[in-house]
């Protein structure tokens, strides 16, 4: 048996029989969106003008971003769970987010006067930002690292961090229907923040519990 076939015997012994990868990451996406939905139904609900926010352009980019984040971000960990998994062809997808948010500042920039930069870069709701986006990201975080066990990630920490970037983009996601701060600024700002403490919290996550 060579090195390969030997990694991937034991990446099978760690998943539990009867129960495959797909499924695994099915039942992982499913249970991240309904417990994050519940969070966010229970703790906060959407804005009062979500209907009149919803015909701006501001309002739905957001959505636009987090969305593109979760998507890339769970391909990338889905692909991270296996030892012999190349990121690097992943990499275009994951700089897919962060791209649109720097354009979307450059253009906020050209678009408003410079002295309402600063306003509009603090927002009203940061601190609600900085701890709802981690609280509605925790139940997901913990589903993908469970899912990750099934796996046998060769970087955990990496796996982890993944799982974390995952989870922040699907916790702004139904956060961004709830906050007043429609700014690219303010999203590149404290949204970007936000879902850092959830990639940082998945790598040492990832540390603890992925290691096989």
């Amino acid at each position: 048996m060579d090195t390969n076939d030997l990694i991937k015997a034991l990446a099978a012994d760690t998943r539990r029989p009867g129960l495959s990868m797909s499924a695994t990451w099915a039942g992982a996406a499913i249970g991240a969106l309904v417990l994050a939905g519940l969070v966010f139904s229970v703790l906060l609900g959407p804005r009062p003008d979500i209907a009149a926010a919803a015909e701006t352009l501001r309002f739905l980019f957001k959505f636009v971003v987090a969305i593109a984040l979760a998507a890339t971000a769970f391909a990338a960990m889905r692909v991270a769970a296996w030892p012999e998994a190349d990121l690097r062809r992943l990499l275009p997808y994951l700089a897919i987010a962060p791209a649109l948010v720097a354009v979307s500042v450059v253009l906020e920039l050209f678009a408003v006067p410079s002295d309402t930069w600063a306003t509009r870069l603090i927002g009203t709701n940061s601190l609600l930002c900085l701890t709802f986006i981690p609280l509605i990201g925790l139940a997901p975080l913990a589903l993908f690292l469970l899912a990750l066990r099934h796996g046998a990630p060769s970087r955990p920490e990496l796996s982890g961090a993944l799982a974390g970037l995952a989870a922040g983009g699907i916790a702004a996601t139904f956060y961004a229907a709830h906050c007043p701060d429609d700014s690219p600024l303010f999203a590149a700002t404290w949204y970007t923040i936000a879902v850092l403490i959830l990639t940082v919290s998945g790598a040492l996550g990832g540390r603890w519990a992925v290691r096989w």
